[in-house]
């Protein structure tokens, strides 16, 4: 099975969001990325496809965030969400090659870290870890566990301290 990872474009758009409402049982992720779209946070080369025989199968986006210290200073750095592989194509890698190649791109693109709220067994395996060890937060009551961040490159959150303010859209959703 081979599979294509590349840029979304604008004839996409509808598989992607069928793909995340697919994926989550529920239209938040997939309103979520149509609204991301829409933002000055949307980074287009980091909005990821995966392929098979021309069937997309998966999505990845990546939006950028600010982390904000307790003196007002600003950080830019990304947010991985959502992930989303068809039901009928979980458990195969794709969810993996998207992360994979979403990480490569993003340390291409010049960012230095990503933030992730997601599954505590998951996202480790890329090298995420507990924010909380630079002492950042979420905005939202979640565990630490599961609220990650990963240096993209070495010392990518060196001084970086505070809470993550995400875009608009994911308190739309």
């Amino acid at each position: 099975m081979k599979i294509n990872i590349r840029q979304e474009n604008t004839e996409d758009k509808e598989d992607v969001h069928e793909i995340n409402r697919m994926a989550f049982g529920q239209e938040n992720e997939a309103r979520l990325v149509d609204l991301l779209r829409d933002s000055s946070a949307f980074v287009p080369e980091l909005s990821l496809v995966a392929a098979i025989d021309n069937q997309l199968v998966g999505h990845i986006l990546f939006s950028k965030i600010i982390i904000t210290d307790k003196h007002h200073n600003e950080f830019e750095s990304l947010a991985l969400a959502p992930m989303a592989v068809l039901p009928a194509f979980q458990g195969k890698g794709i969810g993996a090659q998207l992360v994979a190649a979403g990480l490569n791109r993003a340390r291409a693109s010049g960012y230095t870290s990503i933030i992730v709220l997601g599954h505590a067994h998951y996202y480790p395996r890329f090298g995420f870890a507990p924010a909380q060890q630079w002492n950042i937060r979420s905005p939202y009551d979640v565990p630490s566990n599961v609220f990650m961040a990963l240096e993209l490159v070495p010392d990518g959150l060196k001084g970086v301290t505070g809470i993550v303010k995400y875009p608009e859209a994911f308190d739309a959703v």
